[in-house]
């Protein structure tokens, strides 16, 4: 099952008989608020144009649980995130395409929420919505309910432990910025550095300057660089479980499946007792 879909091959498919579900996640990392500046609003960024039949899908409400101790974008409730996506139209035996606004972060939590849960069938639009080159509509649609019941399941996921463990065991790969893994800077959470032995893997270096995701390949090779092979387990968090799930995308390209630690640094770094390492070496 591929993991992502071009633009041509979306318009193609709006058009079949069985046209995918398409969600709008338009959502972005912003401190802009903690400068006392509005904070990104994804709605009104869906209101003002989106792809025709798209429907609204809310990071921080639909994707995520209130912040707390387990982290800024924990997991939400399953009943509730099942509610939303049927809502929006989700059902089990028909595709799901979600894009947000180019940067693909958080149409990959998305996506990895709708697959960790058990759908069968959901593709990331690469490059997000830039790379559309159709019309965009203000209308907001009404889907027929859809009937789609996520199902929690412990492959694929990782806690606080699950993550220290798999960074002696396998590979644990740390998507956010390389300051931030050295510990040079830490704008959001309470201190900087890194998980010990996890390895330093900017998600940014998965995509070209379009945004969208580099050939298998190049992917393979880069994460093969970074210490994967064929045998390996491997891991992936970020500050709060949403760039990571774009590496964990990007891995799924490559053909390599790999866990989330969805808690992330936001979670780790929460709580004192946790060893941090700071600095370009792993440990």
């Amino acid at each position: 099952m591929r993991a992502i879909i071009t633009a041509t091959e979306l318009a193609h498919e709006l058009t079949g008989a069985t046209p995918p579900v398409l969600l709008d996640v338009r959502w972005q990392l912003s401190l802009a608020k903690a400068a006392g500046a509005p904070a990104f609003d994804g709605r009104a960024e869906y209101a003002a144009g989106h792809i025709p039949g798209a429907v609204f899908a809310d990071l921080d409400r639909e994707l995520a649980a209130t912040p707390g101790a387990a982290g800024r974008h924990p997991l939400p409730d399953l009943e509730e995130f099942g509610a939303a996506m049927r809502r929006a139209g989700v059902s089990a035996g028909r595709p799901v395409v979600v894009y947000d606004g180019g940067q693909g972060w958080a149409a990959a939590r998305a996506w990895w929420m709708l697959r960790w849960t058990g759908h069968p069938d959901v593709r990331v639009l690469d490059g997000g919505l830039p790379s559309w080159e159709g019309e965009l509509s203000t209308a907001v649609p009404d889907p027929a309910e859809g009937d789609f019941v996520p199902a929690s399941a412990a492959a694929g996921l990782l806690d606080a432990d699950g993550a220290a463990a798999l960074a002696r065991t396998g590979v644990l790969l740390d998507a956010r910025a390389g300051e931030r893994y050295r510990g040079e800077v830490e704008p959001i959470d309470r201190v900087g550095g890194h998980i010990p032995g996890a390895v330093s893997a900017p998600t940014t270096e998965n995509v070209g300057p379009d945004g969208r995701f580099l050939p298998a390949a190049e992917l393979k090779d880069r994460f093969k660089a970074l210490g994967v092979s064929e045998d390996t387990e491997v891991g992936v968090y970020c500050g709060s479980g949403v760039s990571a799930a774009h590496e964990v995308l990007a891995l799924a390209v490559a053909g390599i499946p790999a866990a989330l630690y969805v808690g992330s640094w936001s979670e780790w770094s929460s709580d004192p007792s946790r060893p941090v390492a700071v600095g370009a070496d792993p440990q």
